[in-house]
């Protein structure tokens, strides 16, 4: 399987016990949404199955799994910190009204007193916001994404006006 045909859930956190029962962390909504039978490891640039013996999802963003041929502390190691994966066929279907800053990815950012920023390439999450990054001068920025920053946002036309800050940018220009 190759990373256009699957997308991220989260990553393997740390090992529980002594027969190889690892944590994991999901970076998803509606995790709870899905039947896992296979999770692709993100080993060194290729996605590697890993089929669940049994699972036991929680309310915190985080689930208990058991792999098969992963049945002792040791075996289970290489998996740590390793990002997971799903065939995008598992991908949890969401309502049309749903919108998140994650569907971002690809709009326009253009400021209102700057102007055109760039495509945003990326939208990471972070525990306090989202950030985008854009190219803009040549120079890869990050702008927070929140109401008070996002002006309108144009769904159609793929275009995110915004109204950042004064000096924001200056901190990436100023070299």
């Amino acid at each position: 399987m190759k990373h256009e045909e699957a997308f991220y859930i989260g990553y393997a956190t740390k090992t529980k016990g002594l027969k190889g029962e690892i944590q994991v962390f999901f970076e998803i909504d509606d995790y709870e949404k899905i039947v896992f039978d296979v999770v692709f490891a993100d080993m060194n640039g290729k996605l590697v199955p890993y089929f669940v013996a049994s699972s036991k999802l929680h309310p915190n963003k985080t689930g208990y799994f058991y792999f098969d041929d992963l049945d002792h502390i040791d075996k289970a190691q290489p998996l740590l910190k390793k990002k997971l994966y799903l065939p995008l066929a598992k991908k949890p279907e969401r309502d049309a009204d749903e919108f998140f800053y994650t569907d971002l990815k690809g709009f326009l950012a253009i400021d209102e007193t700057l102007g055109e920023l760039g495509e945003i390439l990326e939208v990471h999450e972070y525990p306090q916001q989202f950030v985008a990054t854009v190219m803009y001068k040549d120079t890869e920025i990050l702008f927070p994404l929140n109401e008070d920053f996002i002006v309108e946002i144009d769904d159609e036309g793929k275009i995110l006006t915004l109204d950042l800050p004064e000096g924001l940018l200056d901190v990436y220009l100023e070299q």
